[in-house]
């Protein structure tokens, strides 16, 4: 009638395509790519840069949802709320989905004020190192 026979290898792809219910937090931090590598989440969570609540988490602490956390990297401080559970790392439009951003605007335009004015990566005109003719010029003064 329509009736397939057990296939162990069905199973096997349903349960993957279920989220999981156990999920560490540097894992998580590091599939919704707030850092480069899994390695980097756990030593933010060592140095204390990950809290929740205000107080430190470390790095094999379990996820649930609706849990916020306060991530400290290198570009910026969030603020996120996890959304869904992700196992794994995928294209940034997909994991912004599994996360909520709740860092105040203030804290961002103040962030992005930094940035801005300092690095840009250019010196200002007439300072830093002297040009070739500046350099001979004081050669010269320096000699007689």
């Amino acid at each position: 009638m329509g009736l397939t026979p057990f296939n162990p290898q069905n199973l096997r792809f349903a349960s993957m395509a279920e989220p999981k219910e156990k999920l560490r937090l540097d894992k998580y931090l590091w599939s919704i790519r707030l850092f480069k590598t899994r390695a980097a989440a756990a030593e933010a969570c060592d140095k204390g840069r990950v809290k929740m609540v205000g107080e430190t988490v470390k790095a094999s602490r379990t996820i649930k949802l609706n849990d916020e956390y306060e991530v400290k990297t290198e570009a910026r401080k969030w603020i996120i709320k996890v959304t869904g559970l992700l196992g794994h790392r995928v294209q940034y439009s997909e994991a912004i989905q599994y996360y909520a951003d709740l860092t105040p605007p203030e804290l961002l335009e103040k962030q992005d004020f930094q940035v801005q004015s300092f690095h840009t990566g250019k010196r200002l005109s007439k300072t830093g190192r002297p040009t070739k003719e500046q350099r001979r010029n004081m050669d010269e003064q320096m000699g007689e």
